[in-house]
């Protein structure tokens, strides 16, 4: 590909895009390096790495290679016998950094799937080298650090050197204690030249402090003094400092022998990882771009869908649909200045120049590209004053360049762009030559687009056969452009609608319409009659498009409402099936249990307490049946009476026992009411009353013998043959004695157990006392052995 067509179509700029995203510098040289493909096998793969990689940062994030420097140089050296530095070496630690988050970010998700592409068997062929990778973070602080245990030598020098330099110290802190001395210094500190420990001595005491003098201050009035004192320690330390040096440099050259075994693993890794940050900076890209893959063949026609100039503001780019090679090879664009034909030009090259690349392209899926051998474009103010060209002239000369490379290309595998074609020149000659040129271009099999204000060119389109008329839409009544690109319609200049826009009088505009042939207005009006014509037409296609949506929609509405509706159904009618299943099921098994019971209980001596639980289960299922028919009717939760709405006579109703009767007596200061149920009579809490209401009373009474009925099966099923009254004082216990005697005998029950617990025996006679008078009671006994002993009373009724 011709490096001037990349600039003029401004690959150069998407190339400088694409650099600013790689996060490497090796990165940015293969972005830096980038340039359309000349086999399509290669294409095809880029394109598809680039697809994969996009993909891979949908699905899971961004993948960043900084920290992945230019090993090359450092291989080199080691390869020879050369020793790394402190920094070379955290380098190549950084490079395997990188390579190992590479490597755990290509292999495997976050839950442990393989992921596998096109980009799987770089990610495999890293090699991470974790013990040298371990080894050099754990030696190494930073650039101009080393820990120091690096090694044992290391750790014993430095100690030696830490323990030297408090021993100077020492001495020069003792020697500051003095006032004689402090009285010869400048300052009152300990400071080092040359690596040894001085002290600031005023010149005029240079002979008051014996020792080697180091350095002196700009003005010669302090000389920094080594006190004969410690020059024997300083030696010391100068000598540990050598072998400090020594033993850093034997750590450094066994690292760097480590690091030289895997040259050529650093090396692959360094390639690998600076192609990957090339393919990421691609696949960032086209993100950026909202870009998609286009299909790529040999030939073929060009077909791109919605496509946005790269470099335009992809928010308010207005998309444009070009297809060629299919029902025509050429297409001639025609319309106002600055309504976007060049951009239509500069957009089909750019984003062929792009897919050749393999760069994702911002169109709508289903685009499509042939693969160019070469791609053409004149394009641009082509003047050159170097030269002495005009600008018809360096136009020209560009063309027959490209009429000279089209010769020699197969047929049918290159791609022209002309920019106001043959402009600068006499219009008549112009046009002719536009015309020659493009049949030449046609002939040659290429596909080509050419912008142009020239009316003949109109006409040729219209006349020959694979070539279209195109236009950039403009708006008649704004006088403003809308940048869309009709196909199949020629357009006008509008030159006197945007004259008159921009506020050329107009009498100069009429006396410009007046000197238009008759041929030439009526083309312009016909132009005219087709534009409104067309305008017409699609405003009615967008109504027509809008209004069978919202039809679609309606129709997808309903189907949906009446698919939820059939499926509702068909769930209450299962439901209810499989409701009226168990009910039939459980009132089956209810009559079977009853009827097994029945002949069971129906034996000499039954066994009470199994009697009695299952009585108890069937009370439950019949109070709960109860509650829930209550519900369901609007009967809900009782509501009790207050005590002002109570009177003696009053008809109520005893929910826990679902018996009706008379109120005998008003609230006590316990709440509680006398009731008398039938030939019962009952102290009742005042919250298990609900009042009947008088016109209801009748009704009641009417149904009496059902409610007692009902009342006496409901208490028989949920009375317990044990009394609990530990914990209750005496009066409490004899009136819930009293009440459970009544309920018992009502139940059918012959025997009970009551349990008062020994204590002090008062709970005891009291209960005692109150069984002798009840007249329900046949006779009573404490517990025996295993029944409770004294902390029970065994009651026969």
């Amino acid at each position: 590909m011709n490096k001037k067509v990349l600039k003029t179509l401004e690959y150069d700029k998407i190339v400088k895009r694409l650099s600013a995203l790689a996060t490497s510098d090796m990165g940015r040289n293969f972005c830096e390096k980038i340039s359309p493909q000349k086999r399509l096998s290669d294409v095809t793969r880029f394109l598809t790495q680039t697809d994969d990689a996009l993909s891979r940062v949908i699905k899971y994030g961004s993948l960043s290679f900084s920290g992945a420097r230019d090993i090359t140089e450092y291989a080199r050296r080691l390869e020879i016998g050369g020793t790394l530095g402190m920094a070379e070496l955290l380098h190549v630690a950084g490079l395997l950094n990188v390579a190992d988050r590479a490597k755990k970010y290509g292999i495997g998700d976050e839950r442990g799937n393989e992921i596998s592409d096109s980009l799987s068997g770089f990610f495999e062929e890293l090699v991470t080298l974790d013990a040298i990778k371990k080894e050099i973070s754990r030696v190494i602080l930073s650039e101009d650090e080393m820990a120091d245990d690096a090694s044992p030598e290391l750790l014993s020098i430095r100690r030696s050197l830490s323990k030297a330099g408090d021993r100077i110290r020492s001495v020069l802190n003792e020697m500051l204690s003095k006032q004689s001395i402090r009285d010869g210094l400048t300052e009152a500190v300990i400071t080092t030249r040359n690596g040894r420990y001085c002290l600031p001595v005023r010149s005029d005491y240079k002979s008051q402090i014996p020792g080697m003098v180091h350095d002196q201050s700009s003005s010669g009035m302090t000389l920094f003094i080594e006190p004969q004192a410690v020059v024997n320690l300083n030696n010391e330390v100068r000598e540990l400092e050598l072998k400090e040096k020594e033993e850093l440099g034997r750590i450094l050259a066994e690292l760097s022998a480590r690091v030289a075994e895997h040259t050529d693993e650093l090396k692959n890794d360094l390639t690998l990882l600076s192609r990957l940050d090339f393919i990421f900076a691609k696949a960032a890209l086209a993100l950026e771009m909202n870009a998609v893959r286009p299909e790529m063949a040999n030939g073929g026609v060009l077909v791109l869908k919605k496509a946005r100039h790269p470099l335009l503001d992809q928010k308010t780019v207005v998309p444009i649909d070009v297809t060629l090679g299919e029902d025509f090879h050429q297409l001639i664009i025609t319309g106002p200045n600055t309504g976007g034909k060049t951009v239509a030009l500069k957009t089909v090259g750019l984003l062929s120049l792009m897919g050749q690349s393999g760069l994702l392209i911002p169109t709508a899926s289903g685009s499509r590209l042939p693969f160019f051998d070469e791609i053409y474009a004149d394009i641009g103010d082509e003047q050159s004053i170097e030269q002495s060209l005009s600008t018809f002239s360096s136009h020209m000369t560009n063309i027959v360049s490209i009429l000279k490379g089209l010769d020699k290309s197969e047929k049918g595998s290159s791609l022209v762009l002309f920019d106001e074609l043959c402009s600068g020149t006499d219009p008549t000659e112009g046009a002719a030559l536009a015309v020659a040129i493009l049949d030449r271009v046609r002939n040659c099999g290429a596909l080509s687009m050419a912008t142009t204000h020239y009316a003949q060119l109109k006409l040729y389109a219209l006349s020959t056969e694979d070539v279209e008329n195109g236009s950039c839409e403009f708006d008649v009544k704004s006088l403003m452009p809308t940048y869309r690109l009709l196909v199949g319609v020629p357009g006008k200049s509008n030159a006197f609608a945007i004259s008159k826009r921009l506020g050329l009088p107009r009498e100069i505009i009429t006396a410009a319409e007046g000197t238009m042939n008759e041929e030439d207005r009526s083309f312009e009006d016909i132009l005219t009659d087709i534009e409104i014509s067309r305008a017409n037409i699609e405003r009615d296609r967008r109504r027509i498009q809008s209004e069978r949506a919202e039809i679609e929609n309606l129709k997808k509405n309903a189907k949906d409402k009446q698919e939820k509706m059939e499926a509702r159904r068909d769930k209450i009618i299962a439901e209810a099936n499989e409701k009226a299943a168990n009910i039939l099921r459980d009132a089956k098994e209810q009559a079977d249990a009853a009827i097994r019971n029945i002949h069971k209980y129906g034996e000499a001596n039954p066994d009470m307490s199994k009697m009695e639980q299952e009585r108890q289960k069937l009370g439950k299922k019949l109070s709960s049946a109860t509650e829930k028919s209550m519900e369901k009717k609007g009967g809900g939760k009782h509501v009790p009476p207050k005590a002002s709405d109570l009177h003696v006579g009053d008809m109520v109703r005893v929910v826990s026992m679902g018996l009706t009767g008379t109120v005998h007596t008003l609230p006590d200061s316990r709440d509680e009411v006398d009731v008398q149920m039938g030939i019962m009579h009952s102290k009742v809490k005042l919250s298990d009353l609900e009042l009947i209401p008088e016109e209801g009373a009748a009704k009641k009474k009417n149904s009496g013998k059902v409610a007692r009925g009902a009342g006496a099966f409901s208490k028989a099923a949920s009375i317990s043959p044990e009394l609990m009254l530990i914990g209750m004082t005496v009066d409490e216990a004899v009136m819930k004695l009293e009440k459970y005697i009544d309920d018992a005998c009502l139940s059918h029950l012959t025997q009970v157990r009551i349990v008062h617990g020994k204590g002090t025996g008062a709970l005891r006679n009291a209960v005692h006392d109150s069984l002798k008078r009840n007249r329900l009671v046949t006779s009573y006994r404490l517990g025996e052995f295993g029944e409770g002993d004294a902390g029970v009373t065994i009651v026969e009724l």
